[in-house]
């Protein structure tokens, strides 16, 4: 099959990559030009705009969008809308809010244009493993793009799925997400009270990787645990500052909204924004109250 593939950052890139590998045609279109000629190095088309797609793609054309979530979306799909035609297909791979792509479903299908939005998991190894993907759209199109998703994943009938209508992909994927910050925050924790208990003189990478066969919490993220451990124990050259993408408060958010308790991933998301604080004036303020009350000792500041 032939498919446009709009974003080459690193996993639009690797996506690319592995089409190509899988023996399918990929035109590519990026601002960045070295990223495209790197595709194109590797076998890719290069498009020289969004608007040339319909030209350089089979009937029906299916344009794979892997762009960042607001305006640079909205763009991209806006500009493929005008020059796509009835029965073509758009996939957003990306980490999109599950309601903002069923408006954009809507739009598009009453243009005849389907819209699929592919939750995909895998990173930087989904090249060489394959990538989870939770698929929302129309029975036809999906079907349609069988081959792609087959090739992508890490075997052709496993790690993907339909899951439902359109925005069902992004909604499985933003809870995956929620799942996963209150996992990577458990082990966080635990590793570091292992760490603290300095009359073991624990070794962090010996107990991850003890853990990574036959305990019950071995996963995938304690292999990439223990590989980070393994470069540097102390992880001396990392600042303990914890970015979010957005999934994991829509999590929260739509926790919220359906009155689900959802204690560890919201605690997981705040302990995020903890660590972006140089100095907590709650913490200060704490202190405070504790010596107000108690005469409990505080330290200063300088």
């Amino acid at each position: 099959m032939k498919i446009g593939m709009i974003g080459l950052g690193k996993m639009g890139a690797n996506m690319t990559q592995r089409l190509l590998q899988g023996g399918h045609q990929v035109v590519v279109f990026d601002l960045n030009k070295e990223a495209v000629a790197t595709a194109v190095a590797h076998g890719a088309i290069a498009a020289p705009q969004v608007t040339d797609f319909p030209t350089l793609l089979d009937v029906p054309s299916v344009v794979w969008v892997m762009v960042p979530a607001g305006g640079p979306l909205e763009e991209i799909v806006a500009n493929l809308a005008e020059v796509l035609a009835p029965g073509d297909i758009i996939v957003d791979g990306g980490n999109n809010n599950y309601q903002d792509t069923m408006r954009r479903a809507r739009w598009l299908y009453e243009k005849g244009v389907y819209f699929v939005d592919v939750g995909t998991s895998g990173g930087v190894w989904g090249l060489e493993q394959g990538y989870s993907m939770m698929v929302g759209g129309h029975e036809e199109a999906v079907a349609h793009l069988r081959p792609v998703l087959e090739t992508l994943a890490p075997a052709p009938d496993q790690g993907w799925g339909h899951v439902g209508p359109s925005g069902a992909g992004h909604f499985v994927k933003m809870v995956h997400n929620g799942i996963e910050y209150g996992l990577m925050q458990a082990y966080a924790e635990g590793f570091e009270i292992l760490k603290t208990k300095e009359s073991f003189d624990l070794d962090l990478y010996q107990v991850a990787d003890i853990w990574r066969s036959g305990s019950v919490i071995r996963s995938w993220l304690l292999e990439l645990t223990a590989n980070a451990l393994a470069d540097d124990p102390h992880l001396s050259d990392i600042r303990g500052w914890v970015d979010d993408s957005g999934t994991g408060r829509w999590t929260v958010f739509e926790a919220i909204d359906l009155d689900i308790p959802a204690p560890v991933i919201t605690a997981a998301l705040q302990a995020r924004f903890v660590s972006r604080q140089e100095e907590s004036y709650a913490a200060k303020l704490l202190a405070a109250m504790r010596n107000q009350f108690g005469g409990h000792a505080v330290k200063s500041s300088e």
